[in-house]
């Protein structure tokens, strides 16, 4: 099953610095320029009415990891506003609930595969 599948419209410019500590904003097309400044601009295709599950897999262009926890208000900004915050530390739990975690994945590699065009998807393993 897919539970969301969007496309990279743009990369802002402190996108780079966030990956190397770990973290991933995504925002739809139209978030105000500050919070576009740091994070993955992006047009929703397709958006599951539940959340993905532990064990879904996330898959950013050539990239993957394996969702590790979903935090309890995540899904529903997902889903209402486009907007994410994706830790890749391989946690069981997060005290933001709006954060999905990520087992952990190169995110050097990551953010040189990111483009305009990339899909990002949530997809049963």
């Amino acid at each position: 099953m897919r539970y969301y599948k969007t496309i990279i419209s743009s990369i802002g410019v402190e996108v780079q610095s966030l990956l190397e500590g770990g973290v991933l904003i995504l925002f739809a097309d139209g978030a105000p320029a500050e919070l576009a400044e740091v994070s993955i601009l992006h047009r929703v295709e397709q958006v599951s009415a539940c959340a993905p599950p532990v064990g879904t897999v996330l898959r950013i262009g050539e990239n993957a990891a394996v969702v590790t926890a979903v935090g309890s208000g995540a899904w529903s900004k997902v889903s209402e506003l486009g907007h994410v915050v994706i830790t890749f530390n391989g946690a069981e739990a997060d005290e933001r609930p709006g954060v999905i975690c990520a087992s952990k994945i190169d995110c050097a590699a990551l953010f040189t595969g990111m483009q305009s065009g990339t899909v990002i998807e949530l997809v049963d393993a």
